[in-house]
Formats: C-alpha cells, structure tokens, sequence
C-alpha cells in the first residue's frame, strides 16, 4: 500500500509513473487493457487506455489541484479503479459492447483488492480510505444524468449522505471525478463528450445551491432523513414528526468481527435475535439453505415488535437487500433502525473466526467478502462503523 500511494502521490503532482503504478495494478491492468468499449462514447479503445486517459486528464484540473493532498491522493487511486467493473461485466450484445452494473461490481471489487491486498482494514483511518475510494467508483456514473432524473434531487442526497460515514467522500470529489471521466475519452461524435461535461458541472451547481456540494444535507431530524431516502413524498426541509416508539439494532460484519462481543458491551440486556443460535437449535449449517431460519427468526421479530420490545436482529447482513427486507419489517411496526456494522483486521477476523466452536469455512468468508457492500447512510435512522 504505502509503494502505491508514493505513485499515487507521484502522479497527483502530475508525475505518473504508468510503469510503476501499472505493475502495482498488473491484477487489473491486464484484463483492463483486453476489455472493450462502446467506440461511440470510447473510441480511444480498450478500458486501461480509458483509465490513463482519465488520470492525465485529472490532475490537470483546477477542481484537482485545489484539493488537499489527502483528497488527491483518494481521488487519483479511484480514477486508477473506477472502470475495474467493466472486466467482469462487458459483453457484446445488440451490436455493441455494454457493461451493466459495472460500477457496483467495480466498487466491490475495489474493496477486495484494498481490504485483503493492501491491508487498508481494521483502523478508521484505512477503512475511511478504503470506503472513499468506493463510493466514488460506485456512484461516478451518477452526475451526468442526475439532472434528467425525475428522482435525481432524492438520489444525490442520498449519495451526498455518506459523508457521514465517511467524512473525506463529497459530491464535489465525485463531480471531479466525473469531470474527468468525460474529458478521458474520446467520442465520435465531439458534443456527446461536451454535453457530459455540461451536464457534471450542472450537477455540481445544483448541490452547492442546496447545500450539499462539500457535505451531507443537513436534515433537521434522523426520523425526517430516513424518512426522504426512503422515498415518502416530503420536503426535506420540513421536519417529520416522529412517530416510532423504540429502537432495533441491526448487526452487520463479515463472521469474526465481534459483533457478540459488541453487543455484550454496548446493550447487554437488549433481548436478541441471533441466526447463529436459531442455526444451533434447528442443528442447520451455514453453508445449508437458510430460508427456515431467517423465517423464524422474523417471526420472533414480530413478537418483540408487536409488543414494542427494542431488540438486537444479530446476523452479517453484508448486503443491502438483506438488510432492507429486516429494516422494512421494522419500519411496518413503526420502530427506529440503528444499524452497526463491524469490522477488524482481515488476518485478525480469520484468527476469531477459526477460534470459534462454530467456525465458518474460510472459503465461505471470502465469497462473503466478495459480496459485501457496507451499510450507506441512506438505508436506517442512524448508521455507524466501528473497527474493533
């Protein structure tokens, strides 16, 4: 980590090392550099020609080098990653080459590679990094469009509202970002390259006038901001009045990470659900369909909420759809959600995890890995990321 963030730093004062930093990357290089676009909108070809074309662009910019060293530094390695995605997810189709979802899938690759290859997990300080470096992949593809979106003013918002987890990421990094997405290219037609350049810059000038350019929208109440991304028809302005009786707890983290113990130490006579134990009882392995212990599971949900019983659900709940299904029951019965997602040191969580008398094979918590997305401002009440 710390030879590629020299490059990184090299390069943010327009000194990039392609040698160096391509060899730091050769895992994404190689494939990047065999993956094809659509030559209407990339006409200078495959995705790593992009990708340089992207970074020279970048660090040209004023937007850029009016930025901390912290800021450039986390925006030039999210330039290095923001196509990965287009590796696994390019495929000719219609007489042309597309990439669907390839910024969720770059975005979850991204966090493998910094998480189990460069050690950035563990510390707030690297798990900030890390998470930054994400949003920006998975969200760079928004900007130009949110101005025709009839939902784009809730959809920035929502973006916006990770700078509450992690404080360095902002719809200005992401509008640079996106500014030099557009110059990185080569279009055949020249104003479909100028009209994505108009189109970040509006974007940039309808979040500052509202605020939330440089940080989260700043909602009145927790109940009102949960309430808007969810997409009840209010004003975000106006504050909700807050109708829901108690709190539930929803854990999230990869096996190993804590999550009883931090249950012990924080709310140790909250009542609990817990999928590990209901696994236990029904002598169900992890690696085995779940589908009969997540039902009783929401079945005692259902007890607890029916008697406005605050409770802890404890399960890893790595990815959204999960989470919002549980978090959906919870709102039907008019509860608060906290979420609280954990995580530790990749070498450290495998340690835990093998300790334990109910140990989940380690391939499994790879594949997990694979698959997780941390929890977004966006998805509860209130949402917080602890390193333990």
């Amino acid at each position: 980590m710390e030879d590629l963030l020299r490059l990184v730093s090299q390069a943010a004062k327009q000194n990039i090392d392609w040698s160096g930093i391509g060899n730091q990357l050769s895992s994404f290089v190689i494939p990047m550099s065999r993956t094809e676009q659509n030559p209407a909108f990339h006409a200078e070809g495959d995705v790593w020609s992009h990708t340089k074309m992207v970074c020279e662009e970048m660090v040209m910019l004023d937007s850029f080098r009016n930025l901390t060293e912290d800021e450039q530094q986390i925006l030039f390695l999210a330039a290095l990653l923001h196509d990965i995605g287009k590796i696994p997810t390019t495929r000719w189709e219609g007489g042309r080459w597309i990439s669907p979802n390839h910024t969720l899938v770059g975005s979850k690759m991204a966090r493998q590679f910094l998480w189990q290859e460069l050690g950035l997990c563990g510390t707030p300080e690297k798990q900030q990094l890390r998470e930054t470096v994400c949003n920006l992949i998975r969200y760079h593809s928004f900007p130009p469009y949110a101005i025709d979106d009839p939902d784009g003013k809730r959809k920035l918002i929502a973006i916006a509202a990770n700078g509450e987890l992690c404080p360095l990421f902002s719809i200005e990094l992401l509008c640079v970002l996106c500014e030099a997405d557009a110059l990185g290219r080569v279009c055949r037609e020249e104003q479909d390259r100028i009209d994505m350049m108009e189109r970040v810059l509006l974007c940039r000038e309808f979040a500052f006038s509202l605020h939330f350019l440089h940080g989260p929208f700043l909602f009145l109440s927790d109940h009102t901001k949960f309430a808007y991304l969810s997409g009840r028809n209010i004003p975000p302005e106006v504050e909700l009045y807050d109708d829901t009786w108690g709190e539930v707890i929803l854990m999230s983290g990869l096996p190993g990470t804590g999550k009883d113990t931090w249950i012990q130490e924080n709310c140790p006579d909250l009542p609990m659900i817990s999928l590990d134990e209901i696994r236990k009882e029904m002598k169900i392995s992890p690696t085995d369909n779940q589908s009969k212990v997540v039902e009783i599971a929401r079945e005692r949900a259902r007890e607890f909420l029916r008697k406005k019983q605050p409770f802890v659900w404890n399960a890893t709940n790595i990815s959204p759809m999960v989470r919002a299904k549980q978090i959906k029951l919870f709102t039907q019965y008019h509860a608060s959600t906290r979420i609280i997602y954990l995580e530790t040191d990749w070498a450290e969580q495998l340690r835990r995890n093998a300790g334990r008398a109910d140990a989940v094979p380690e391939q499994a918590i790879c594949h997990m890995m694979e698959e997780l997305v941390l929890p977004e401002a966006k998805e509860a009440h209130r949402v917080e990321w602890y390193c333990i």
